[in-house]
């Protein structure tokens, strides 16, 4: 089995800049595209509360560039589970670009988001649910030390904190 979950994506024209190189915030994008197919794939009951009262909210988020990638490169974008807390879930992203039987690690990331629950106006940290904790447990990442870290940050990447579900 695969200790990550992999999600794979073909770069479109309209992810490119001037330059012809994708533009960063597209990383970014497909690491929430990433978490959502893991969702529907592995925890789909998830889907359902989040329409009910279950929020993800996005607390931090990164991503560290090693290569240009340019409209139709085909990328493999690996998810692994890095810290599973009672109410907060850290993943890290891995962009491989595989091109005629290679792989090139391109970019990494990472995204921490917090569960909650209740309405807008009065929303609570919730525990991370049974179903996606087992789901999440699957992808543990067990090689090889974290990347470095300095306090306060998520990495000497570029950095955002995107506040809202996420």
């Amino acid at each position: 089995m695969k200790q990550f979950y992999e999600y794979r994506h073909v770069v479109g024209f309209e992810e490119t800049n001037l330059v012809g190189n994708v533009y960063y915030v597209n990383y970014l994008s497909w690491q929430g595209r990433c978490r959502e197919m893991f969702l529907r794939e592995h925890a789909p009951d998830i889907i359902a509360e989040l329409r009910d009262d279950l929020k993800l909210f996005t607390l931090t988020v990164d991503c560290e560039f090693l290569a240009e990638i340019t409209a139709f490169d085909e990328l493999s974008i690996r998810m692994r589970l890095v810290d599973l807390t009672q109410t907060q879930i850290e993943f890290s992203f891995d962009y491989v670009r595989l091109r005629e039987g290679l792989e090139d690690l391109v970019a990494r990331g990472r995204q921490r988001v917090a569960c909650m629950r209740g309405p807008n106006t009065a929303t609570r940290p919730a525990p991370v649910p049974p179903s996606l904790r087992a789901a999440l447990c699957r992808y543990a990442k067990t090689a090889g030390p974290p990347p470095p870290r300095s306090a306060g940050s998520s990495g000497p990447a570029a950095m955002a904190t995107l506040p809202g579900k996420g």
